[in-house]
């Protein structure tokens, strides 16, 4: 207890001083050379939700192999895709050569982007 109160007491001691920046102007540039150009082929991750549900832990400590969880969407609902956790785009779930795809029906608008569920 003495060593916590020494600590407290050896940090009260230390002096703070103020800071002045200036004012910061804008000046229309872009940065990094003017462009964002360099970002342009930066992989970003695309989650797609086909829909979600919520279940008891009971439930869930009782899942294996063979068993079913129903979504709340339908067939005929669209897929919602992700940057993060930012709903930006619907779509369609296809088959391309055998793997999943998305057929993107729409992309959002400010407006509509809504945080993901």
């Amino acid at each position: 207890m003495a060593e916590a109160t020494e600590a407290v007491q050896e940090e009260s001691k230390t002096e703070a001083q103020a800071v002045e920046f200036s004012e910061a102007t804008a000046t229309g540039d872009t940065g990094a050379g003017g462009s964002i150009d360099l970002l342009l082929d930066v992989d970003i991750a695309v989650t797609v939700a086909i829909g979600q549900t919520e279940i008891p832990v009971r439930r869930l400590l009782q899942l294996g192999p063979g068993s079913v969880l129903e979504l709340d969407k339908s067939i005929d609902d669209p897929a919602d895709l992700y940057l993060r956790d930012m709903r930006f785009a619907t779509g369609s779930i296809v088959v391309v050569d055998g793997r999943f795809a998305v057929k993107i029906k729409r992309i959002l608008g400010l407006g509509d982007v809504a945080p993901g569920a």
